[in-house]
C-alpha cells in the first residue's frame, strides 16, 4: 500500500457520502425517538431528564470510545468494564485506608494503564487471540476487585469532589462529565480521522500485512491503544464511582456489552478498517434516548437487556446485509468507449489502362 493510498483511508470513510448514510439513519433514528419521548412520556423533554439521559450514559461513552480505536483495527476489548470495576474498587479501599482524593486519582490511573498493558503484553508480545485474552482478563479483573475491596461498598467520599460527577453547568442543562465525554469524542474524532496515527488504524483494519509493509508499526499501535483504552476506564470508574458515591466490586458489571452495542451499532465494522466518531457518538444518543424513554415508561431492566442484545444482534447483521446486497446488485454498465474513428472512405485507383488511353506500342505492336 502506497503511502498516498494509506492517506486517503479516512477520508473516503469521513467523508461527505459516508455520514449521508448510516449516521444520518442514525440520526433520524435519534430525532424520532425524541421525539415519541416527548409526545408519549411526560417530562421526557424537561431539562433535569435530559440531564440525567446524557449522565446516565457517561461511563458506557467513554468505554465505546476506548473501543473504538481497538474495533477499527480489528481487535476488541472485553475486559473494558472490568477495569472500571478493579479500578472503583481500589480507589474504595485506598480511601478507606486514608489516603487522600488527590492521590487515589493518579493511581487508579496508573492502575488503568497497567491493567491495560497486561492485555496488550498477553495479545502482541505472546500474539494470543485479542478475544480469549480479553474474555480471560475480563473475569480476572473482575476477581480482582472483589480480593482488593471484598463485596462490600465504600462511601463518604469528598463532597467537594462529587459536584464534578453529578452537577451541570451553570445555566446550562449539561453535566460536567457530559463536557468531559464532548471533550474525548473531539479528541478522538480528530485523531481517528486527521491525523497519521487515524490512518494508520483503517490501514491495520483493513489489512494488517500490508500495513506492515507500509512502514506502520501494528505491534506499538496496538499495544499504545490497550494501555489508553485502560485509562479512559479508569477515568469512567472515577466518574462512576463519584457520580454513586459508592466504590464496589461490581461496579460496571455487563458494561462492555454496551458499549460494544454502541459501537457496531454506530457503523464501525467487527472485522475493522470501517467506522467514524460521529456514528459511534449518534449511536450512544440514540441508545440513551432509547433507555430513558424505557426507564420512564416503567419497562424492566429485564427487558431493556434484551434490547441491548437485540440491538447488538441489529448492529452486526446490519452491515452483512448491505455487502450482500451490494454484491447481489447488477454491475453498472461499462463506460462508453471512445467512438471509433471514422473509416476511410475508399480511395479510387485509377484503371491502370483505362480504355481509350494510349500508354504507346503494346508487345504485339513491337512484334
Amino acid at each position: 500500500m502506497s503511502d498516498q493510498k494509506l492517506a486517503t483511508v479516512p477520508r473516503r470513510r469521513f467523508g461527505v457520502g459516508a455520514v449521508l448514510r448510516w449516521e444520518t439513519i442514525l440520526l433520524a433514528l435519534c430525532v424520532l425517538v425524541f421525539v415519541f419521548g416527548s409526545a408519549s412520556t411526560p417530562g421526557f423533554a424537561e431539562a433535569d431528564n435530559i440531564s440525567f439521559l446524557l449522565l446516565d450514559y457517561t461511563e458506557v461513552a467513554l468505554l465505546a470510545m476506548a473501543l473504538l480505536p481497538i474495533i477499527l483495527t480489528g481487535h476488541i476489548d472485553l475486559s473494558v468494564a472490568s477495569i472500571l470495576g478493579f479500578c472503583s474498587a481500589l480507589t474504595g479501599a485506598l480511601w478507606n485506608a486514608g489516603v487522600s482524593f488527590e492521590t487515589i486519582v493518579p493511581v487508579v490511573l496508573l492502575a488503568g494503564a497497567l491493567l491495560g498493558s497486561v492485555n496488550a503484553g498477553l495479545i502482541v508480545k505472546f500474539g494470543l487471540p485479542a478475544l480469549a485474552v480479553t474474555i480471560g482478563t475480563l473475569g480476572l479483573y473482575r476477581g480482582l476487585a472483589y480480593v482488593v475491596l471484598g463485596d462490600g461498598a465504600v462511601t463518604g467520599f469528598p463532597a467537594n469532589y462529587r459536584p464534578l460527577a453529578t452537577d451541570t453547568v451553570p445555566g446550562t442543562f449539561l453535566p460536567y462529565p457530559t463536557l468531559l465525554v464532548l471533550v474525548v469524542c473531539v479528541l478522538a474524532a480528530v485523531v481517528v480521522h486527521y491525523t497519521p496515527i487515524g490512518r494508520s488504524l483503517y490501514a491495520v483494519g483493513l489489512g494488517e500485512q500490508t500495513a506492515r509493509f507500509s512502514g506502520i508499526r501494528v505491534e506499538r499501535l496496538r499495544f499504545t491503544l490497550y494501555i489508553v483504552s485502560g485509562v479512559l476506564c479508569a477515568v469512567a470508574s472515577l466518574v462512576y464511582t463519584l457520580r454513586y458515591n459508592s466504590a464496589r466490586a461490581d461496579n460496571g458489571y455487563g458494561m462492555e456489552l454496551i458499549a460494544v452495542a454502541a459501537v457496531l451499532l454506530g457503523g464501525v465494522s467487527i472485522f475493522g478498517g470501517r467506522g467514524t466518531v460521529i456514528g459511534v457518538s449518534s449511536a450512544l444518543l440514540l441508545m440513551a434516548g432509547l433507555r430513558n424513554v424505557l426507564f420512564l415508561n416503567d419497562v424492566t431492566n429485564e427487558i431493556q437487556n434484551v434490547i441491548n442484545g437485540l440491538l447488538l444482534i441489529i448492529s452486526v447483521l446490519v452491515p452483512v446485509i448491505a455487502t450482500l446486497l451490494r454484491r447481489r446488485r447488477p454491475p453498472a454498465p461499462a463506460a462508453a468507449a471512445d467512438p471509433a474513428p471514422p473509416e476511410p472512405e475508399p480511395v479510387s485507383v485509377p484503371d491502370p489502362d483505362p480504355v481509350g488511353v494510349s500508354h504507346g506500342p503494346n508487345e504485339e505492336d513491337q512484334r
